[in-house]
């Protein structure tokens, strides 16, 4: 765990491919899921752990609009229901095909009984979902845990989060508050990713995420550019499958790849912050630059003044900022026009 806290704590971009259960319970295309996603780059894969009937009731409406949906005129327990049978077990599996394929394994409590089991999986680093934001028991027992928390804000208030925070610090210090619009899929224009800072602000002394519900591969980077090194996004290996209504807005692995190689790019044009002259700047800070020069032929003993001389590329004599505390020195010999002076030229 206090690797993975240095690594997100870096600065250096961290994409959490989130996979929720798209498995769609089968551990082969859970390990297909995990093995493509590393392959793409991907530094953590997350899921979500949860029993339909400790999650919703059996009438609870849905918010959200798919019509893949098995019974369209369900509701939320239906949808659940088809999608949680993954329990200890399988999540140990899930958890030794992250080790074997060298990335991060990351998964969503719902409910007490799953913090419980991931905990003795292993896991490093829980995520809240944001419609835990207000579910302080569960947050209480998660931060219990004393593992990186990860919090989802979406649709709440910056007093709710405030207050979800504090209950987190009850049982840790590693706390990661992710900005979130809570709409599938969000709009550019709802996505609101100014927030991060005022969640930077808010919060100074928690790291800050990005979970990305919009469909723009480049959302990532905007928020790595605010100030938001750890980005989530739904995640799937085909977006035509069915079941889960998460497949169709989620990013593929073609798609992690376009992201890192967008992160790659950020990070590079970023820099280091630091206004020092780089390596390829060396020939033009040599030869743009102007040095202070004969204007005209000068004679050995003629006084130095601002008609005989001039300031003109290349740059690789006496500075032009020094060019009143060379008027009127005498020059030492002959100079030809276009001579560029040295100290030694005068006295």
């Amino acid at each position: 765990m206090k690797k993975l806290w240095e690594r997100l704590k870096s600065g250096q971009p961290f994409f959490i491919a989130e996979a929720g259960v798209n498995h769609l319970g089968s551990l082969e295309l859970g390990e297909r899921l995990i093995r493509e996603a590393a392959k793409a780059g991907a530094h953590a894969i997350k899921f979500q752990s949860y029993k339909a009937k400790n999650l919703t009731t059996r009438d609870a409406p849905r918010f959200w609009d798919w019509d893949g949906e098995e019974n369209s005129e369900g509701t939320q327990f239906d949808s659940y229901s088809i999608l949680d049978s993954f329990g200890e077990q399988q999540h140990l599996e899930l958890k030794k095909m992250c080790d074997q394929y060298n990335i991060e394994f990351m998964s969503t409590p719902f409910d007490n009984e799953a913090a419980d089991y991931l905990d003795r999986v292993g896991i490093n680093a829980y995520k809240i979902a944001s419609c835990d934001v207000t579910n302080h028991p569960l947050l209480r027992h998660v931060a219990s845990k004393g593992k990186i928390v990860m919090l989802s804000t979406g649709a709440s208030t910056i007093e709710e989060i405030k207050e979800a925070v504090d209950v987190l610090k009850t049982g840790t210090d590693k706390i990661v508050v992710m900005h979130c619009n809570l709409k599938y899929p969000t709009p550019d224009n709802e996505i609101n990713l100014n927030m991060i800072k005022h969640l930077q602000k808010e919060f100074s002394d928690c790291l800050i995420g990005l979970s990305d519900h919009t469909m723009n591969l480049m959302t990532p980077s905007f928020a790595y550019i605010l100030g938001a090194n750890i980005c989530e996004k739904h995640y799937t290996v085909d977006k035509t499958l069915g079941q889960s209504a998460d497949h169709w807005l989620s990013v593929d692995p073609d798609d992690i790849k376009k992201i890192i190689e967008s992160y790659d790019l950020t990070s590079k044009m970023l820099g280091s912050g630091k206004k020092e002259c780089t390596a390829g700047e060396e020939r033009a800070r040599l030869y743009a630059r102007r040095s202070i020069v004969a204007n005209r032929k000068i004679k050995k003993g003629e006084i130095l003044n601002k008609h005989n001389l001039s300031c003109k590329r290349p740059g690789t004599g006496i500075l032009p900022k020094f060019l009143n505390d060379i008027i009127g020195k005498k020059a030492c010999r002959e100079l030809s026009e276009d001579t560029i002076l040295a100290f030694e030229d005068f006295e």
